[in-house]
């Protein structure tokens, strides 16, 4: 039995009617950052800090490197209206938990500090947002718990297999990834681990363009580990590249409907690794691309991501 996958290639250009048509529903209460209702979940005794807005289906939102729970601020304001939107310090980072050893940033730990909020709110399952390191991780918590994965939204992250592809045999992606290289065979005490700077906290903060959200970034930087930063890299990332990396064995297919943001300006992950997405997908996908977004596309392209989320979940929702 053939298994069908409609994929809708939208730009941000070809978005801009419906931008013009939906309301963002920014709530203009204020920031969320004082709006919102923190928690704390306990993944195998390690502590994970979540911050939680508006009621109704649930929506666990997972952050990237380098990051923490407020680069959703936009997205939360406005799903807040109709959805519970909780957004995770993943493990090492702001307010959760900073357990030592690259062994305690496993993927199979990070996808279960995941399941362990959903449960700890009482859910059994929830739409599933990823960003970067956070895509990653919400790809394989679809792949490996698909009971708990009503949608998935992907922001700047290829499938693993295309990212795996792109690394044997696209140039360009061997290149941009030389930096992951650099994480995974330096400390953060190197002077030059962090794109030939050292790592600081108003470094780390130095891609976010709002000065007042830089400075909680910069705060939420001074109470986060860059060692467990990189044990990310150290732990998960693929260390071959070119000839010597092998092909990953066959996953399971996801099950939820998937939506996927692509800046087209990442300069981490090329866009080519979104090629055949619809392969390893059971259900239907929609991709967005941003041609003027970076790799931080939820900011660089807030009313974009945010309204598109908000028509793509109210239709899943009608479902």
């Amino acid at each position: 039995m053939p298994i069908w996958s409609t994929v809708a290639f939208v730009t941000a250009c070809g978005l801009a009617l419906s931008t013009a048509v939906l309301a963002t529903g920014v709530t203009n209460q204020g920031d969320v950052f004082d709006r919102v209702t923190h928690g704390y979940a306990v993944s195998d005794g390690v502590k994970i800090h979540y911050a939680s807005l508006g009621k109704g289906p649930l929506v666990v939102m997972i952050h990237g490197f380098p990051d923490f729970w407020y680069s959703w601020r936009h997205q939360m304001d406005a799903l807040s209206q109709t959805f519970e939107v909780v957004a995770i310090d993943q493990r090492g980072y702001n307010q959760s938990d900073k357990p030592k050893g690259v062994e305690s940033y496993d993927m199979r730990l990070l996808v279960g500090d995941v399941a362990a909020v959903i449960r700890h709110l009482g859910r059994d399952r929830a739409t599933i947002v990823g960003h970067d390191w956070g895509g990653i991780v919400a790809w394989q918590f679809a792949m490996n718990l698909p009971q708990m994965t009503e949608n998935l939204v992907i922001l700047n992250l290829p499938h693993p297999q295309g990212l795996s592809r792109e690394l044997r045999i696209n140039a360009e992606q061997i290149k941009n990834s030389e930096y992951a290289r650099n994480f995974q065979q330096k400390s953060p005490a190197d002077p030059t681990v962090f794109f030939g700077r050292p790592m600081t906290a108003e470094n780390l903060a130095g891609w976010v363009r709002d000065p007042a959200a830089r400075k909680r970034y910069v705060e939420a930087f001074q109470r986060s580990d860059f060692e467990a930063m990189l044990n990310y890299y150290k732990r998960n990332y693929p260390r071959q590249s070119g000839a010597d990396a092998p092909p990953l064995p066959e996953l399971p297919k996801v099950q939820a409907p998937v939506l996927m943001f692509h800046g087209l300006r990442d300069t981490a992950l090329h866009s080519d690794g979104l090629s055949g997405t619809w392969n390893w997908v059971a259900k239907d996908l929609t991709l967005v691309t941003a041609p003027e977004a970076g790799h931080f596309v939820q900011q660089d392209a807030a009313d974009l991501v945010t309204t598109t989320m908000k028509w793509w979940l109210a239709s899943r929702a009608a479902h």
